[in-house]
């Protein structure tokens, strides 16, 4: 692990490679999986704020399973999350023709209608946030099999995951975070002849 500020950062986020592969996962995570993107406490507001933006991008299925669920909800491991539609993707998810399932929060961002890109869970993925009761947060890599062709093309690519999530890193920490994340991953790469 990196300590970066309050932030434990995995050495995998700097050792393994990740490019998203839309074209090859048709956008899986957005629809697979148990439950819902987490939410941060701040990003509940947010969705509140931005929701009325977002609803016209939304398929119908997706408007419906808000107005029954809420704009989020808790999940049993108390963690905030976006509703799902009938246990399947996330009610946020919009379909392009090809069947390839993005983000309706982003694709209101992207046309300037809102100014709020996406779950912070979302952006950073595939790390995965959580808290320790010592106040440091740790940042972990999330192995999931829909991420095989994000991983083949990474490592076909020589990308790894922290440059990958540049801009989300930023997003999430700031730019002075960042530059640290470079330097010590530079330190580290230079101790393991990477």
């Amino acid at each position: 692990m990196l300590a970066i500020g309050d932030t434990l950062v995995s050495d995998e986020i700097i050792e393994k490679h990740f490019v998203c592969d839309l074209n090859a996962c048709k956008g899986a995570c957005c629809v697979k999986g148990d439950y819902g993107a987490p939410l941060e406490e701040e990003e509940l507001k947010e969705l509140e704020k931005v929701y009325p933006k977002v609803k016209p991008y939304l398929p119908a299925s997706g408007v419906k399973a808000i107005e029954k669920q809420g704009l989020y909800l808790r999940y049993n491991t108390g963690e905030w999350v976006t509703p799902l539609v009938k246990g399947k993707e996330c009610a946020y998810t919009i379909f392009e023709a090809d069947g390839t399932a993005k983000c309706g929060i982003e694709k209101a961002y992207f046309d300037g209608k809102i100014s709020f890109r996406k779950p912070i869970s979302c952006h950073l993925y595939p790390i995965r946030l959580n808290k320790h009761r010592s106040g440091l947060e740790a940042a972990n890599y999330d192995r999931w099999s829909v991420c095989r062709p994000a991983c083949k093309l990474g490592d076909s690519l020589k990308v790894p995951i922290y440059k990958f999530l540049k801009d989300a890193l930023i997003r999430k920490y700031g730019k002075a975070w960042y530059k640290k994340l470079e330097l010590a991953a530079k330190e580290y790469e230079a101790a393991k002849g990477v």
